[in-house]
């Protein structure tokens, strides 16, 4: 008896249109993960955790500050596109070694421009190679009305730098909960890294105020 070959197997053959499908579901998944990798790992470099800064600032908040949120959460402003008033292009990291209170303002607010002569008076009082007031234009699309706004206000310790976009920030602060609207105010870090939030203006210019930033330049 002779031994016979097995069988030849048959392979079913897939479908253009179904290889097409597949490979573009791979693909659309390798993409996903990679993107949630990379964006994870940045974050995690640049902005780790900061729960005992933000707590001892959390702690000072009393009285006019009551408002204000200790977070460090690792959310990160380094990137921040800004323009100053000559138009040259900057991002907060342009500040970096410098603690930085970032208060999101327009002229059309009204609360902003309430506040503004309490942030000039912190700012002459506190502003050094350490710490800065930084005031954030956002929200206004006529460049010009802006700087008049300052000008009229005469705060000279409130320089103009403004969102290129005119509203990218307002949109980048109500996707990260950060605040719906305006004014808004952080305190970020040396390297730019969020350690508290306050939605809403405040009086800055007081003895809660003052006793807010002395621990938050202290650390």
């Amino acid at each position: 008896m002779t031994d016979q070959p097995p069988p030849p197997q048959t392979t079913r053959k897939l479908q253009p249109r179904r290889v097409l499908v597949i490979a573009l579901f791979s693909a659309a998944i390798a993409l996903a993960i990679t993107l949630w990798v990379g964006n994870n790992s940045t974050q995690a470099a640049s902005c780790p955790a900061n729960t005992v800064g933000a707590a001892k600032l959390d702690a000072a908040a009393l009285g006019e500050l009551a408002a204000v949120t200790g977070t460090g959460n690792g959310r990160s402003y380094a990137d921040m596109a800004l323009k100053d008033a000559a138009g040259k292009d900057l991002t907060v990291a342009s500040f970096a070694g410098k603690k930085l209170l970032i208060n999101f303002w327009a002229s059309w607010c009204v609360p902003c421009r309430e506040e503004m002569p309490a942030l000039n008076a912190l700012a002459q009082t506190y502003n050094s190679d350490a710490f800065m007031v930084l005031p954030v234009n956002t929200g206004d699309t006529q460049e010009g009305k802006a700087a008049k706004f300052l000008a009229d206000g005469n705060w000279p310790n409130l320089p103009l730098y403004a969102d290129p976009t005119g509203f990218s920030i307002i949109d980048r602060l109500k996707t990260s909960a950060v605040s719906a609207g305006l004014p808004a105010t952080v305190l970020v870090d040396e390297k730019g890294c969020e350690l508290a939030v306050l939605q809403g203006p405040a009086e800055w210019d007081s003895s809660d105020g003052h006793a807010l930033i002395d621990t938050f330049i202290k650390g």
